[in-house]
């Protein structure tokens, strides 16, 4: 099977108090409050349309600070080596981001937006509207985490996927 290059181009630009990998909260909801904004570049202002219906939207972006991978880390919340594909690392073959954070409201081509994780100047490669009833499934299994998820209220990001790794 041949390999396909891919190509993204970003759709604007993320704004957080954020400036380094270290002391990032390491989910959304860790970020609780933490505010900021959306830049979304002017070309694409119609298709905000809308959106200022949903009190929470997925954000997905390209980890512009992320360099190399490795198929094993050691995880926040853990002290093991486990499988890159198991885990939340930044540091991936494909280093895309994810998360789902509240929006506050839209003015022209910003979006105000709060529960943040996310690096300043991370470019944007989508925005989708967050639907809990799409989904919710009540049948979840969370694996190696089973019993450390607790921490993560008081855990922020530390250096260990940066390059002096």
């Amino acid at each position: 099977m041949e390999t396909q290059k891919i190509e993204y181009n970003p759709i604007g630009i993320i704004h957080t108090p954020f400036k380094k990998a270290g002391g990032v909260p390491i989910q959304p909801r860790r970020g609780h409050d933490i505010m900021g904004t959306v830049e979304v570049f002017p070309e694409y202002r119609e298709a905000l349309d809308d959106l200022d219906g949903f009190s929470h939207i997925i954000l997905i972006y390209h980890l512009h600070l992320s360099q190399g991978f490795k198929l094993k880390v050691i995880p926040f919340l853990d002290d093991q080596l486990r499988g890159l594909f198991a885990t939340r690392a930044p540091r991936r073959p494909n280093p895309i981001g994810l998360s789902v954070i509240r929006l506050d409201k839209i003015e022209k081509t910003t979006l105000h937006i709060r529960d943040l994780d996310i690096i300043d100047g991370t470019p944007l490669l989508d925005i989708k509207p967050y639907v809990p009833d799409f989904e919710s499934d009540d049948k979840y299994r969370i694996g190696w985490l089973t019993g450390k998820v607790q921490r993560y209220d008081r855990a922020d990001a530390d250096n260990r996927f940066e390059d002096n790794e």
